[in-house]
């Protein structure tokens, strides 16, 4: 596994897309001062990951963008992109050839991708952690970074050589496990404090649900009771309706009956009056008279029975 080639597009000084090609056992970059050799191990780093501006020799992480001069323009983006020859698989990744890419955007928006697939920033560091690459493995060590070595802790020491060693990954797992671990005994903790409380009110729910159902059942019988009691009424009015009928079927009948006979009676009046029979004439009114007094409260009758 070696380093094939480097591009640069828009980061710090490259405005230009330049690519960096190198051979099976180039060692260094030279150049003039202020050529841009430390803008490229720059890009080495930033395209690994590296997520602090100071470490990059800027204030902000938009540093790294090409900021134009007198006769260019701003640019709006800045990209690397770095391909390795992995011909001896010693990624692990099944590629013989692994292009790694890092794109940031003036607005701050960030892309990383993997031989072309978008991806995110933690599987660029599992993929180069695994050969001992990385932005944290120590493969880029900076001016004043062999002093800091020599000076530091034993505790600092001993992270520096778990890097060189490549378990530093392994810790970090170890690590993520462990607060995820945590994250969820506090989860069961917090999930057994709401069982207690739960079972804590199943009790007076219980008796509350009880008592609903005692309701309910209630609620039952009295509207089974009121529907009895309607029904009821309904056949007691039933009857006194069909009686109502019956006895205006009757007087119906009478009236009818009446009606002949007063008939009757005017054609024998048209008849003594043709006679001149007035003592009959008379008789004849006078039951006529008879008659219409019996079919007026007749017809009152019938009025009163249909108001019922």
């Amino acid at each position: 596994m070696y380093l094939k080639s480097l591009t640069l597009k828009g980061f710090k000084s490259f405005a230009q897309p330049t690519t960096f090609a190198f051979e099976p056992g180039v060692t260094c970059v030279v150049g003039p001062n202020g050529s841009g050799k430390s803008n490229v191990v720059d890009a080495l780093a930033w395209v690994m990951g590296e997520q602090g501006a100071k470490t990059l020799r800027g204030g902000s992480m938009e540093d790294v963008i090409f900021a134009g001069t007198t006769t260019k323009a701003p640019l709006g983006r800045a990209e690397v992109l770095l391909t390795i020859d992995n011909s001896d698989g010693a990624l692990p990744i099944e590629y013989a050839e692994v292009t790694i890419s890092r794109t940031l955007f003036r607005n701050g928006g960030s892309e990383y991708a993997i031989n072309k697939e978008p991806c995110r920033l933690l599987d660029v560091q599992e993929l180069l952690s695994d050969s001992g690459l990385g932005r944290e493995m120590h493969v880029i060590v900076g001016q004043g970074q062999l002093d800091q070595v020599l000076h530091a802790s034993p505790e600092d020491r001993r992270r520096f050589i778990e890097e060189a060693a490549g378990i530093l990954k392994h810790r970090r797992r170890k690590e993520k496990t462990q607060r995820k671990l945590e994250s969820m005994q506090a989860n069961l903790t917090r999930l057994n404090d709401l069982a207690g409380e739960i079972r804590r009110q199943l009790t007076p729910l219980g008796r509350q649900a009880e008592i609903a159902q005692q309701a309910q059942s209630i609620q039952a019988i009295a509207r089974d009771a009121k529907a009895r009691l309607l029904a009821d009424e309904v056949q007691a009015l039933s009857v006194a309706l069909q009686g109502f009928h019956a006895d205006e079927q009757e007087r119906a009948a009478e009236r009818t009956a009446l009606a002949d006979q007063l008939g009757g009676l005017r054609r024998r009046i048209d008849v003594l009056e043709s006679g001149e029979d007035n003592a009959a004439l008379d008789a004849a009114r006078s039951v006529d008279y008879a008659l219409r007094g019996v079919y007026e409260r007749l017809m009152s009758l019938q009025s009163l029975a249909s108001e019922r």
